[in-house]
């Protein structure tokens, strides 16, 4: 039983003592006046009775009435029921307020009555104060005190005839009975009807369960005035600790609104600061750094602006606002989701409906009452499933005097799958949780409805989820319950109180409240307290009980088993290999070890591994030989390593006793544990690890300290017993012993303490000893660093914040972020290792109640624990290091070219799998080649990583992977997982231009010192000093570089002398100003450091297969200049220049004037130019001496000279660099603009002007008066849109830029659009108007720059890309085609997407755009000027992609190789500096210019592949040597610096030795003669073909030289490397039985496939090769052989004039188009495709003879494919068809049988499959048609007819006139035959 209310005060203003204007609080009377001993009297009510403060007030308020909470200091709360009144202020009290509120009162004398509100009774100026009246009491039940107040009150105002004292103490003497119906065994218990003796009744219920919060309709109107959203966040933020304010004027509403949410948080409670009503004087108190919930008047808003981190609720307004610095976490899903749907079910039933057509008549929604207890029931439900089967992760750390309960936070969150969860992760470490589980942890006590919930409901809620009707069923029946509680009995619930009459405050009272008497009240006190101590004390009997554990726990969301699910299959293998290991079957468990390592990512296998293990410990111990001890505990560091700090999962904690029990025997009495080889996890320095384990053990000891069975039972009974009591929990013993507790005797008692005492204080010792085991390294000498090699972050310090323990302090501060310890340096390992345990001890025996004696007695002995331990440990360490290496694979030497030699020998590593998914087993299928184990070598020329897999399934395979040293462009270090043991190595990932990847792990017996050697020394060799540090001019020499230089020889003066003098001289004639005006200037090699190689001054020798020729020297040049001529004649440009007839080489004097050009040696000194050849194509009519000041108007002095020359339109090809600022610009501005001088800037551009007409004057004459063409702004911003030249606007002689470039440049009126995918249009649709030279520039650099219509030349400025902007797309594209890190998923999108974002293809596109447009302008008669940036990168790629595509001869290996001598290393490409092959270019980095070009040669081979000699590997095979540095041809950036270097001439003469190559091309062609590798079989050109590619990047395709490898025998680019050892014949197998078969399994990425699936030509070859061995004939090279069965072939075709080439042949030509198919211009027929081999046929045959060769071979295409129907074609060709309604247009290949009186069509020549036929016997008409929508634009009209059958009428279109007409004779004869 207990006092309905404890105090009666009565609190009226007062002066301020301090005389401010305010008024305060003074209590007048208070009952009683004595404090009761249970419950003293609450300091500072007066504050809380007026929360807005003291105010006095000119008008009669009405009364209020609200509740305010206290909380005392034992966090008791006691409710202030407080209703104010106001009546008429006492003088005094006015005077008291005058200070303050003089304006006020003055106002009020003034205004009169008029100041207050008319219906108040008062004198004028009246001022009122409040008075209150306050009930103090520990029970909740605010409608008692509201009526109990309000009935006083009404005794005073309607001047009843009942005596104040008597109510009042009848008030204070009323005994109601404590709530928990346990006791309320009728309804007069359960209900108790008061009276205060004023003829009132009331009726008291009491709730039937005291846990359950009591809320009324708080809740309800909780959620009406906020919604569900915001109360969810409310919710939510309570729970994770943030503080909470309520803003509302009403002050009952605050009251209502905080009790609502602590009745959602049920069953946690709320122990933080609780205000529901805050006063104004305490508003300081919002500041205070811990969490609250507080409500606070809305008028005090202002206040509370600048408080940061408060969650602010507006009840009245409806807003929560979350500052932007707290985060709120949502609860996990599916909860929040769930949780929400059913509020919005519960508030609002009528949402479901609201769409139905047919709604349900309306129910009845529920009362608030109701309302509020369903909304309730929802969040009971929530807290049922978030805390499911917690009972589960209590520990009992000890039952007796008192229950001390722990709950183990980690495993609850693992098994429920919530580790990640923000919000529970919280709520388990806040304070109301910990409250939760002391209160409701313990295992025998009084049990509510949250109890039955969460143990007997969750099976109903999990199976009700997806049935909203079926959840809302669950809430109404928890709801009913809920009411049931506060509303006990809802039938007797009936209130008689006397109220006070409308409108009673504003009647004047005669009197205010009386003064009361103390004596009277005092005495009706004592008199029931005398009566109730005479009666015997009502004790509170509790319906005591064991606590249901309810089911174990599931997760909260059931995942799906992801990559590593739980299949039967993985832990079947785990426990295969482990019994492998324990029967000593190694091998079977090696091969099952990497897929036991895989499988332990998945927790199934890791529960599975420690279960297994456990089965082979007996008696805690399992002694294992080395093989096995290493096997284990392989398994377990791999188990470890996914533990997080807090293993979740219990991993680790199964693993503890394990690793104590595994042992080796390493010598008599040294035994090595486990332990001692998996100490590097972070868990093992986990405190809350520690304390969970310890607690789990003592849980597990105190159980079986109770289960130990009596001594003197029976035998049978105990065994029965025993087993009965296995399946007995903990918590289930516990609760027995605390019903047993009170029946024991003190003795007993005193001895079960004692017991658990004693068993809390083993375990600490037990686990000093495990702690330092774990604790102390192997090797105490030195402390285990592990924060370099794990690079974890800090999570010894991130772990211990989340714990407020006495341990967490200073850990974080003294230890090794991982591993517990200190720094090295100042390290003591042991001392670190006892503090820590010393902190765990404490804080461990504090909790579990251990006596001190026994902790000092723990602290004297851990010292001793750890250092006997570190003497233990010496000696393992010791004996360890004795043992035997592990056999470790044998390192297999790499194969090594002649004069490559070992620079570091192998350092055994890891090759790890590096993002491809080739050596993965990837998509492409094959065996996990990678990782592999091996070495990695560094030799002169190369990186090379040999080894083999380490998964031994894929067999004894040898896994290659090397690189040049020159090609390396990027070096990191990494730090990686060893895949052996999985233990974190410092590792090195290099990244070559030749797309290889090394990712190694160094294996541990890597020392630091001999990774760091190995990267100086890669260093050292990528980076020489000297380009005579290369691996090129090393190779084969017999000089050592610091040799002296043989003395010159007395045959003449060397190059070198002489080149020098010449140099100097033409720097002084030039001036300073030539010096200057250059950018570029190499060094000269007498300033480079070492002095120069022997061979270069020796003089330089003719060949003598040199032809007489045009070109020789004449006698007007000097002795020593002809001996340079002499050397120049024979260079590749020369031999070019005589091919192409440009010109002869002669003095100025006996100049032939018949030629338009001349070889000119006025650079023969490279005095002109450096980086230009020696001799250069000029016009005839510019004097050598002009040429010197034409340069300096062109970057780098490259002016403008003749490259090639084309054959058919005479029109020629002219490279130079970009202008300077001055010069041809100048020529192009405003004629009349006044020139400021002449200066010799002037003059420069005039010689340059001169230079250009003396350029365009030597063409021949094309040029039209009538008009010409102009192609300005050709940028690849319009390109991209148009097609290539839709931005090439143009302009006539008269007409301004406006009209199109079709209508301009066309041939006829009409031009049809570019085509969809990148060609140019019609190659015919250049008119012989033109201008005579196109220069094309930078646009950059031509900016405002007008032409000017009466120059022969015109400007056409596009936008080019930089060298660093392709390096840039270089870096990128490596890392799209070698990623380095692997993807999450590997798939195609992600390599598509990073291949885009790297621009390479779009370069790519831009290249070959350009070129293709320069190919049109050359092919129409005008000459193009290439004039792009320096004139050595992107006017090299374009003028020899130009070239390549306009000239066939080009496309030959002679010829290609010719182009890139000439263009690329005559013409001074820099291959040094763009490849940094010294160390002075290591800033710059690797700018892959020359590959770009390659890679646009072998878009234009996939393209055309029937029109190249060479074969796409000789592009491979240049792309790769152009970077590695082992041939001297693509080495320095001149000629120049090649002849100062000696490297020009070298090997001409009787010199050349049989020495290894230094000239790749040299390499090539004796490789040729071996074998086809570099041919193209395909190979039938056509002799006036120019190609033109499609370019859009749609029609580009990812060389696969960027993605292409070969495990088995790394690049084959060197050849003596890539041929492997040739494997016996059949005959000569050595087992002698039958022959083998010769198949073999070729693997994607491991071999290569070419060589194991050669094509059939080759295959042919070898086969010829082999069979000649076998006869013993000399054997014939594979080329005269293939010329052989060339000129067979030419033979067979001539006696019936087709040509039918051998079925080998044909079936090897793919169908590609050779050209473009809508270029052809030669007939109806098409092109004229000639399938012979040989070219001799159709190069001089006539348009008609080509066209009957390309009938001819068409119909021999066919007949290869076509059935006999192929015979009967009487006509075929292209026609344009329109296709049916809405359809375009379309080219078919039609074929007219008269046999079959059909017209068929097909879409291409080459094309088996009819399309469609059209029935002759159905056809009435043919007619001329008509052109329609989306006709082709560039056919006349005439070429348009109709062929009109019974069914439609087919729209077709010829491609000129007379084709059309030819078809509409042709059906015409066809119909008529008919």
């Amino acid at each position: 039983m207990a006092r309905l209310a404890d105090y009666f005060v009565l609190v009226a203003f007062g002066p301020h003592p301090r005389g401010s204007g305010e008024g305060q609080g003074h209590i007048l009377q208070r009952f009683p006046e004595k404090d009761w001993e249970d419950n003293p009297f609450p300091q500072g009510i007066e504050l809380f009775c007026q929360p807005s403060g003291w105010q006095l007030c000119p008008e009669r308020n009405p009364p209020t009435f609200f509740v305010a909470v206290l909380t005392d200091i034992n966090s008791e709360r006691h409710y202030c029921a407080c209703l104010t009144f106001w009546e008429p202020a006492e003088p005094t009290q006015e005077v008291v307020c005058a200070e303050d509120a003089t304006e006020r009162e003055e106002e009020a004398d003034e205004g009169g009555p008029a100041q207050l509100s008319p219906a108040t009774p008062g004198p004028p100026g009246q001022l009122f104060a409040p008075k209150t009246l306050v009930l103090v009491s520990r029970l909740d039940h605010a409608e008692v005190f509201r009526n109990s107040l309000g009935l006083i009150y009404t005794i005073h105002v309607e001047g009843l005839n009942v005596g104040l004292e008597n109510v009042i103490g009848n008030l204070l003497t009323c005994i109601i009975p404590l709530a928990g119906g346990s006791q309320l065994d009728s309804v007069e218990d359960g209900v108790r009807t008061i009276s205060l003796g004023a003829g009132d009744r009331q009726v008291i219920q009491t709730p039937l369960a005291d846990s359950l919060p009591i809320s009324r309709c708080s809740v309800a109107l909780l959620f009406r005035q906020l919604g569900i959203t915001n109360v969810l966040s409310l919710f939510c933020a309570a729970l994770t600790e943030h503080k909470v304010l309520f803003l509302s004027r009403s002050y009952q509403r605050l009251s209502d609104a905080c009790r609502g949410l602590l009745a959602l948080l049920f069953p946690l409670r709320y122990s933080f600061t609780y205000v529901p009503i805050l006063p104004a004087q305490l508003l300081e108190v919002l500041s205070t750094p811990t969490p609250f919930i507080i409500g606070v008047n809305a008028a005090f808003q202002a206040e509370t602006q600048e408080l940061l981190d408060v969650i602010v609720a507006d009840l009245d307004g409806g807003t929560v606002t979350v500052p932007e610095c707290v985060h709120v976490p949502p609860l996990p899903e599916p909860l929040q989701s769930q949780t929400h749907s059913v509020l919005s079910m519960v508030l609002d039933p009528e949402l479901e409906l609201a769409d139905l057509a047919f709604p349900p008549p309306s129910t009845n929604a529920s009362s608030l009452k109701m309302q509020d207890k369903e909304l309730r029931a929802v969040f009971l439900r929530l807290f049922a499933q978030l805390l499911q089967g917690y009972r589960w992760c209590l520990h009992m750390v000890r039952i007796h005097p008192e229950p001390v309960i722990r709950f183990h936070k980690a495993a609850f969150l693992g098994q429920r799958g919530l580790v990640e969860d923000d919000f529970l992760m919280k709520v388990l470490e806040g304070m109301a949780f910990a409250g939760f589980v002391s209160e409701r942890g313990v295992p025998y006590r009084a049990t509510d409805l949250f109890d039955e919930l969460v143990a007997h409901e969750v099976a109903r809620m999990r199976a009700d989820e997806n049935h909203p009707q079926r959840v809302l069923r669950h809430v109404k029946e928890l709801a009913e319950q809920l009411y049931k509680n506060e509303n006990p009995y809802p039938a007797v619930a009936m209130h008689k109180v006397q109220r006070p009459g409308e409108a009673s405050h504003l009647r004047r009272v005669p009197r205010p409240f009386p003064r009361l008497d103390d004596g009277m009240v005092q005495w009706i006190v004592d008199q029931a307290t005398a009566k109730m101590q005479g009666a015997p004390p009502a004790v509170k009997a509790e319906r005591r009980t064991t606590v249901p554990s309810g089911p174990p726990m599931t997760a909260i969301l059931e995942r799906s088993g992801g990559l590593h699910g739980n299949s039967a299959r993985r832990l079947e293998v785990v426990r295969n290999c482990i019994s492998y290991v324990f029967e000593g079957k190694m091998l079977e468990a090696k091969k099952l070890l990497p897929a036991v390592l895989r499988a332990l990512k998945g927790r199934a296998a890791r529960r599975c591994l420690t279960q297994e293990l456990h089965l082979h410990v007996q008696q805690n111990r399992a002694v294992l030989d080395h093989q096995q001890f290493d096997f284990v505990v392989r398994m377990m560091n791999c188990c470890l390593q996914d533990c997080t700090s807090l293993d979740e999962h219990g991993i680790a904690a199964a693993l503890l006793p394990l690793v104590t029990a595994f042992c080796r025997k390493l010598s008599p009495g040294v035994t090595q544990f486990a332990y001692s080889c998996v100490q590097e996890h972070v868990v093992w320095s986990t405190p809350q690890f520690w304390e969970a384990m310890f607690y789990g053990d003592v849980q597990t000891h105190i159980r079986a300290l109770y289960l130990e069975p009596a001594e003197d039972g029976d035998h049978v009974q105990v065994g029965e017993l025993s087993a009965r009591e296995d399946e007995r929990s903990a918590l289930d013993v516990a609760s027995e012993q605390r019903r047993l507790w009170p029946t024991l005797s003190r003795e007993k008692q005193q001895e079960l303490v004692q017991k658990e005492e004693s068993t809390v204080f083993s375990q600490a010792i037990h686990y000093a000893n495990r702690m330092s085991y774990l604790l102390l390294p192997l090797d105490s000498s030195k402390s285990r660093l592990l924060r370099e090699r794990a690079g974890l972050g800090d999570l010894e310090s991130a772990s211990n914040s989340l714990v407020t323990s006495s341990m967490a302090g200073s850990v974080a501060e003294s230890y090794d972020t991982e591993s517990g310890f200190e720094d090295a340096e100042t390290c003591d390992v042991a001392g670190a290792v006892v503090r820590f345990i010393n902190r765990f001890v404490d804080k461990v025996c504090t909790e579990s109640g251990v006596t001190s004696d026994h902790l000092k007695g723990l602290h004297v002995m851990v010292p001793d624990i750890v250092q006997m331990h570190i003497e233990t440990l010496e000696a393992v360490h010791r004996e360890s290091k004795r043992l035997p290496p592990i056999q470790k694979p044998k390192l297999l030497r790499p194969r090594l070219l002649p004069d490559e030699e070992c620079v570091l020998d192998g350092l055994r590593v890891y090759l790890l799998p590096d993002g491809r998914e080739g050596g993965t087993g990837g998509t492409g299928g094959g065996p996990a080649l990678l990782p592999a184990e091996g070495a990695v070598f560094l030799t002169t020329y190369r990186v090379i990583f040999t080894g083999m897999p380490t998964d031994p399934l894929v067999g004894e395979q040898v896994v290659v992977r090397s690189f040049p040293v020159a090609a390396l462009t990027k070096e990191k270090r990494i730090s990686v997982q060893n895949p052996v043991d999985q233990l974190l190595q410092d590792g090195l990932q290099l990244r070559s231009c030749t797309f290889q990847l090394l990712k190694m792990a160094f294996d541990e017996e890597v020392g630091s010192d001999s990774a760091e050697l190995f990267r100086k020394q890669l260093h050292k060799l990528r980076y020489p000093p000297d380009i005579r540090g290369t691996f090129a001019f090393t190779l084969g020499s017999p000089h050592t570089p610091g040799r002296p230089p043989r003395t010159a020889k007395d045959k003449g003066p060397s190059l070198r002398t002489l080149s020098r003098n010449i140099v100097k001289n033409a720097k002084k004639t030039l001036g300073r100003q030539y010096v200057t005006r250059k950018k570029y200037n190499p060094p000269s090699w007498e300033h480079r450091g070492q002095p120069p190689p022997e061979d270069q001054e020796d003089e330089i020798s003719v060949l003598e297969e040199l032809e007489p020729s045009t070109l020789t020297p004449s006698s007007a040049l000097k002795p020593s200049d002809r001996m340079t001529m002499s050397s120049l004649v024979e260079r590749a440009c020369c031999r070019d220049y005589q091919r192409l007839g440009l010109g002869t080489l002669s003095s100025s004097l006996s100049r032939a004037k018949s030629e338009p050009f001349r070889i000119s040696p006025v650079n023969r000194m490279y005095a002109i130019c450096r980086s230009y050849p020696g001799l250069l194509i000029v016009p005839q009519s510019v004097q050598d001496n002009a040429l010197q000041r034409v340069s300096r108007c062109y970057r780098q002095n490259r002016f403008p000279v003749v490259c090639w020359r084309s054959g058919r339109s005479r029109a020629v090809l002219l490279r130079s660099g970009g202008l300077h600022g001055k010069g041809v610009v100048g020529l192009f501005k405003a004629q009349n603009a006044p020139s400021p001088g002449q200066s010799q800037a002037d003059s420069g551009s005039l010689e340059q002007e001169k230079y250009l007409q003396a350029v365009v004057s030597s063409m021949p004459r094309f040029a039209d008066a009538s008009g010409r063409n102009t192609l300005s702004g050709f940028s690849s911003a319009h390109v991209g849109s148009h097609g290539k030249l839709g931005s090439v606007r143009a302009s006539g002689r008269s007409g301004g830029l406006g009209a199109d470039v079709g209508s301009r440049l066309a041939g006829r009126d009409m031009l049809g659009p570019p085509q969809a995918n990148g060609a140019p249009p019609d190659p015919g649709f250049l008119r012989p108007q033109r201008a005579a030279l196109y220069i094309i520039g930078d646009k950059a650099q031509l900016k405002g720059v007008r032409p000017d219509p009466l120059q022969q030349w015109e400007l056409v400025p596009i936008e080019v890309f930089e060298a660093r902007q392709v390096k840039a797309s270089f870096k990128k594209l490596l890392k799209a085609c070698v990623p380095g890190c692997l993807f999450p998923e590997p798939c195609p999108v992600s390599f598509l997407r990073s291949l885009e974002d790297s621009e390479w293809l779009i370069q790519i596109h831009k290249l070959l755009q350009v070129s293709v447009l320069v190919v049109e302008l050359l092919d129409s008669g005008s000459s193009v000027l290439v004039s792009l940036e320096d004139g050595w990168d992107i006017t090299t790629q374009v003028v020899s992609l130009v070239q390549l595509l306009s000239d066939p001869f080009y496309r030959t290996l002679e010829g290609f190789r010719l182009l890139v001598e000439k263009e690329w290393l005559s013409f001074g490409h820099r291959f040094s500096h763009r490849g940094a092959h010294t160390l002075a270019g290591q800033g710059s980095g690797f700018t892959p210019v020359f590959l770009q070009f390659l890679d646009c040669v072998h878009q234009v081979h996939l393209q055309f592949p029937m029109e190249f000699e060479f074969s796409p590997f000789y592009l491979k095979f240049l792309g790769y040597h152009h970077a590695s540095r082992r041939f001297r041809t693509f080495l320095l950036d001149s000629d120049y610096e090649r002849i100062e270097l000696g490297l020009l001439y070298e090997e001409k003469g009787e010199r050349r030795g049989a020495q290894a190559c230094r000239s790749v091309w040299e390499y090539m062609d004796r490789l040729s003669k071996r074998t086809p590798v570099f041919y193209n079989y395909m190979y039938a050109p056509e002799d006036t073909e120019v190609l033109r590619p499609y370019s859009n990047v749609s029609n580009l395709k990812v060389w696969d030289f960027y993605t292409e490898e070969t495990l088995a025998e790394g690049p084959p680019y060197d050849w003596e490397l890539a041929q492997g050892p040739p494997e016996p014949p059949e005959e000569e197998r050595p087992d002698g039985g039958a022959p083998q078969s010769r198949r073999r399994v070729v693997w994607p990425c491991y071999d290569s496939r070419p060589r194991a699936q050669p094509d059939a030509i080759s295959r042919l070859l070898e086969e010829l090769q082999r069979l000649e061995a076998e006869l013993g004939r000399p054997p014939e090279r594979w080329k005269d052989t293939w010329d052989r069965v060339k000129a067979a072939q030419r033979l067979e075709g001539r006696p019936d004039g087709r040509g039918t080439p051998s079925s080998l042949l044909a079936s090897s030509v793919p169908h590609h188009r050779r050209s473009l198919g809508v270029y052809l211009q030669e007939g109806p027929v098409g092109s004229t495709l000639s399938l012979s081999l040989d070219s001799d046929q159709s190069s001089g045959s006539t348009a008609s003879s080509s066209r009957q060769a390309a009938r001819r071979s068409t119909s021999t295409l066919y007949s290869q494919f076509q059935t006999a129907e192929s015979e009967n074609r009487s006509y075929e060709g292209t026609l344009y068809k329109k296709g049916a309604f809405m359809k375009p247009w379309k080219a078919r290949w039609f074929v007219l049988d008269k046999t079959k009186h059909q017209l068929r069509y097909y879409d291409h020549r080459v094309d088996t499959e009819c399309k469609g036929v059209i029935d002759l016997a159905e056809v009435e008409a043919v007619a001329p048609g008509t052109p329609t929508l989306g006709a082709p634009k560039t056919v006349d009209e005439k070429a348009f007819f109709d062929v009109k059958t019974t069914r439609r009428v087919y729209n077709f279109c010829a491609q000129d006139v007379p084709s059309a007409q030819q078809w509409v004779d042709q059906i015409q004869s066809c119909l008529s035959d008919a």
